[in-house]
């Protein structure tokens, strides 16, 4: 096989039902095109590396994986896959994500054709799209605390306590409004299809270079999703946070505070997925979200 990705990374996740049958049958065929293979330490934690496997690859964290590999191969679901992509976006490498369970929006790879597929990726038959991630800068009296990446959504929200919290958005610096909300949900058309479509908000097509920003069960009925340019800033000043907390693609979180601002921006790169061939975005969509099948075949529409 010729191929330009001569050292490939896999992230799993280890609680997956079979996921020690797919990763070595993974492992044994990238091998077998002294393809060097590099495996998240996680996974070997979690006791899925076949014991054959261990001196056969390299060790590495996700943190590094990014620096050390050319592309990296998710096995999992989407959760998964969202954890390695912040992991992977600012080295600029691209993900393959091979489903092991039922179709995900980014892990396009069925488990069952998992072999057939990746040679078709590494041998250049492929699609391959870019996505905009969210980077977010917690700011707190004048300091910057925390910054995060996320591909799907930045979401701030209510606590435990349950009080609404208030507050003010700015868009490029301009005033936009004030809400007192559950909280607000600022996503990428990766993540129009997650939390931000079960609050209302618009499916944006993935190549779109956009952001939309859904209200969470807003007390003010006037208030609506916004759809704005990936070029804008965007500034949410907390005025009354109760028991809040900013929570970056459902994985990690920050509680925040009265009197903080939140400043998202469009992270500096892009990811890069690559896809099978056959994939076709309005495809999964439908597969999804169970839209009606097609009836007339589009030629009997001339």
């Amino acid at each position: 096989m010729i191929t330009e990705f001569k050292r490939i990374g896999i992230v799993t996740r280890p609680q997956t039902p079979r996921i020690e049958v797919s990763l070595h049958e993974l492992i044994d065929f990238l091998l077998a095109e002294k393809i060097d293979v590099f495996i998240d330490r996680e996974s070997v934690d979690g006791g899925v590396v076949h014991p054959d496997d261990l001196p056969r690859c390299r060790l590495t964290d996700k943190d590094n994986i990014g620096r050390e590999c050319g592309l990296v191969i998710v096995l999992g679901g989407d959760g998964t896959f969202l954890s390695a992509a912040r992991k992977v976006a600012p080295y600029r490498i691209p993900l393959v994500g091979v489903n092991q369970g039922h179709l995900g929006f980014l892990t396009q790879v069925p488990r069952e054709e998992m072999l057939k597929e990746i040679a078709g990726i590494l041998t250049g038959k492929h699609q391959a799209e870019e996505r905009i991630l969210l980077e977010t800068d917690l700011i707190r009296n004048g300091t910057h605390v925390k910054n995060s990446l996320a591909l799907n959504d930045v979401v701030i929200s209510r606590g435990g306590a349950g009080q609404m919290i208030e507050f003010e958005t700015f868009i490029n610096q301009e005033f936009v409004y004030t809400q007192r909300s559950d909280g607000l949900i600022v996503s990428t058309p990766t993540g129009s299809t997650a939390y931000a479509l079960a609050a209302g908000g618009p499916i944006l097509q993935a190549s779109l270079r956009a952001f939309t920003l859904v209200p969470i069960c807003p007390q003010s009925m006037t208030n609506r999703p916004i759809a704005v340019p990936d070029t804008c800033e965007i500034d949410i000043l907390i005025t009354k946070a109760g028991d809040a907390r900013a929570h970056f693609d459902g994985q990690s979180y920050i509680d925040i505070q009265s009197g903080d601002m939140l400043r998202i921006r469009r992270y500096r790169h892009s990811l890069r997925i690559l896809h099978p061939g056959t994939y076709r975005y309005y495809k999964t969509l439908r597969q999804k979200l169970h839209w009606g099948e097609q009836l007339v075949p589009i030629s009997q529409h001339d």
